[in-house]
């Protein structure tokens, strides 16, 4: 049983994750300092898989604390990296702190990767590194245009540094590329939990459904789409996290053509935010209380996924619609309202 480290393992994607492995025979640790996520999804992750997950409450930008992890688990042979702030509009009001904890942490990570000789590494990327492209959909091939948001310029300079990393070290890592992660694990013991008010449009919704927010914004309906609000590809997080493990696995069996390859992960159909509201109120059967608002500023106009190369390459198949993602997020909010435990867990990450 190979050993990984998950590097986030508390977190929304991480947690979700952590069970895949499991579920595929790996052995996992994690790093998580909880400072914007709560380990109780560790108990949803032992509830679906059982087994028990031991996090290292390690802030990677400390090194010395980082490198004393990898000391304690010398069996590791590969890396999942997670941790990192994400979200596009914080990341425009504070930019400093998303460079410093984005680029910090990746680097201090790389350094015990060389230092323990870890074959293997899967970094979280994202399409905010195509920018506003200029065609839809975006292959792996889709020229990289400046970011929109210091979130996305963090990703792109992630990216860059991995790629001299693989080159000089003759390490193996793969970048993955996701879209609009959403949904939540079909048995309801673990989902997203978001720091304060949301910023991911679906989260923003199920929680003005069930009464925390009074009401939606939708950021500008005047953009160059089919109803003016902005395009995206949706993706259900358990079909994310399986790519994850199959990437893993491409390194481990040493299928990899080069020693840094790029995959996207979405599910190749553009949904408007408009269009995902609906897609709400017919699961839900209620009506949504939003409204228009201006345009967001690092928001891009319209993106959705190629994803020929992850299909192909790594066998990866998406299982979940946009109404099992819209459906499993929606039963997850409404655990989170009658849960004390969760309800705990999301102040916890608050305050």
């Amino acid at each position: 049983m190979q050993k990984i480290l998950v590097t986030g393992g508390c977190g929304f994607i991480g947690s979700h994750t952590v069970v895949d492995l499991i579920e595929n025979g790996f052995d996992v640790v994690s790093i998580d300092d909880n400072s914007r996520s709560s380990t109780f999804l560790l108990d949803g992750i032992e509830r679906i898989t059982g087994k028990k997950i031991k996090n290292y409450k390690v802030d990677l930008k400390n090194f010395d604390e980082t490198r004393a992890v990898f000391q304690e688990n010398e069996d590791i042979t590969g890396v999942i990296h997670f941790a990192a702030y994400k979200a596009v509009g914080e990341s425009v009001e504070k930019p400093l702190d998303y460079f410093e904890n984005n680029l910090f942490s990746l680097i201090n990570l790389l350094k015990c990767v060389k230092d323990f000789s870890i074959p293997n590494f899967v970094f979280s990327s994202s399409c905010t590194v195509y920018g506003n492209p200029d065609s839809i959909p975006v292959t792996e091939e889709t020229p990289v245009k400046k970011a929109e948001s210091p979130y996305g310029a963090t990703k792109q300079m992630g990216e860059d540094i991995i790629q001299e990393f693989a080159r000089a070290c003759n390490s193996k890592c793969i970048l993955l590329r996701y879209f609009n992660p959403v949904g939540a694990h079909p048995s309801n013991f673990i989902g997203e939990l978001p720091l304060g008010r949301p910023q991911n449009l679906v989260p923003a919704i199920t929680q003005t459904a069930i009464g925390k927010l009074p009401q939606m914004i939708v950021y500008g309906d005047d953009y160059d789409t089919r109803d003016g609000s902005c395009l995206r590809d949706f993706i259900h997080v358990s079909d994310i996290a399986h790519a994850h493990t199959l990437a893993l696995e491409y390194l481990i069996n040493n299928k990899n053509q080069q020693n840094c390859e790029v995959f996207n992960l979405g599910t190749g159909n553009g949904v408007t935010v408009l269009e995902a509201i609906k897609t709400f109120e017919v699961v839900s059967g209620q009506k949504l209380n939003y409204k228009i608002g201006p345009r967001r500023p690092g928001d891009v106009k319209a993106i959705y996924a190629n994803n020929n190369k992850a299909v192909q390459v790594l066998n990866w198949q998406i299982k979940y619609d946009l109404t099992e993602m819209i459906r499993t997020a929606w039963n997850w909010e409404q655990k989170v309202k009658h849960d004390e435990e969760l309800l705990k867990a999301q102040n916890a990450v608050l305050n």
